[in-house]
Parts: C-alpha cells; sequence; structure tokens
C-alpha cells in the first residue's frame, strides 16, 4: 500500500526544501500530493520559480495521508496563519502522523502554536526564537536533520536531501533510504 504524503505550498515556499521532498518521495513510491493552500494552483517560490500544485487545500482529504511536509522560506508565515492548515496539523499531532518541517517552517508554523514544546528540533538558525513554550521547552538543537517521535526537522536548504532521505528512512525504512540515497548519489 503507498504511503500517501502532503507537502504544502504557498507564495514565498522554499523552492529546494519543497521539491527535493517531491523528487525523493516519488522515487521512493510514495503517493505524494502538491496541496497549495491559497485558491490557485499556481505558486511561486521565493526564488520567482512557479510551481503548479496538485491539488488545493480545500479538495484534499487530510485524513488519508500519514504524512505532511511543511517547507521553509518567507512564505512559511503564511503556512502558519492557514486555518485550514492548522487544523491538518493539530489533526496529525493528536493521531501522531508524521510532520515533517524544514528551515523556517519548524518554528515558525510549528513552534509559534506549541507545538514544539517538549521536543527536539532544528530549525533555519535564528527563527528558534519564536518558538512558544506552555507544557516545556523545546530543545534546539544545530543538527541539520533531527527526528523527534512524529516530528522531522531540517535546518534549511543544504539540509534538503538529508531531511528528504530521513522522511523516507520513517516511511519506508533504512534499506529504502540507503538505495534512494546510493540513486541519487547522496550517500
Amino acid at each position: 500500500m503507498a504511503k500517501k504524503v502532503f507537502v504544502f505550498l504557498t507564495d514565498g515556499f522554499e523552492e529546494v526544501e519543497a521539491l527535493s521532498v517531491v523528487d525523493f518521495l516519488r522515487r521512493a513510491g510514495a503517493e505524494l500530493t502538491t496541496v497549495s493552500i491559497s485558491e490557485s494552483k499556481t505558486v511561486t517560490g521565493s526564488h520567482n520559480i512557479p510551481v503548479i500544485a496538485d491539488s488545493l487545500i480545500k479538495d484534499i482529504d487530510a485524513d488519508s495521508a500519514c504524512c505532511i511536509v511543511l517547507p521553509g522560506g518567507p512564505g512559511a508565515a503564511k503556512l502558519a496563519a492557514c486555518a485550514p492548515l492548522d487544523k491538518i496539523i493539530r489533526d496529525f499531532e493528536s493521531a501522531e502522523k508524521l510532520i515533517c518541517a524544514i528551515c523556517a517552517a519548524p518554528s515558525v508554523v510549528l513552534g509559534t502554536k506549541g507545538l514544539l514544546s517538549g521536543r527536539t528540533y532544528t530549525c533555519y538558525p535564528g527563527t528558534e526564537a519564536q518558538v512558544r513554550c506552555e507544557s516545556g521547552c523545546a530543545n534546539w538543537t544545530p543538527e541539520m536533520v533531527v527526528a523527534d517521535g512524529n516530528l522531522i526537522t531540517g535546518r534549511g536548504p543544504g539540509a534538503a536531501l538529508k531531511f528528504s532521505l530521513r522522511i523516507i528512512e520513517a516511511l519506508f525504512g533504512k534499506e529504502r533510504a540507503t538505495e534512494i540515497a546510493e540513486q541519487t548519489l547522496t550517500a
């Protein structure tokens, strides 16, 4: 059975972080859907690269997925402000489904909602100041990729490939992640 994954996009998303995940997870066999949080499937990344998402957030069945991915970039604030996405994130956290965030997204999207409390995470340097602790302080680390329970975080664009491989490992196992790393010369 295919693993269903949603990667959420909005204007200002970091292209390397989003599209590396899309490429690597599709190579691994995930049923991956890119999802625009706006009313248009066309979203423009932070470096003016337009991308056409597969679906709109209003048209997806979030319960059908086992993993969500939140790319960083200036668009992270728009992800954080999106009420339908907030509900999806909170439902995933409650169900202990896999939540993956990279660059500014761990702090700006998850941290401002108190969802990093008591967790170890990484994010783009300097954005950790936005993390709100409610039930215990979050533990920031400068590592490139960090897994803590159902949460995988990445530091920034330079971590995008390792971040993608760590998601593959969580979904498909270490052997499949190693295969993709070898195929893409990432090993």
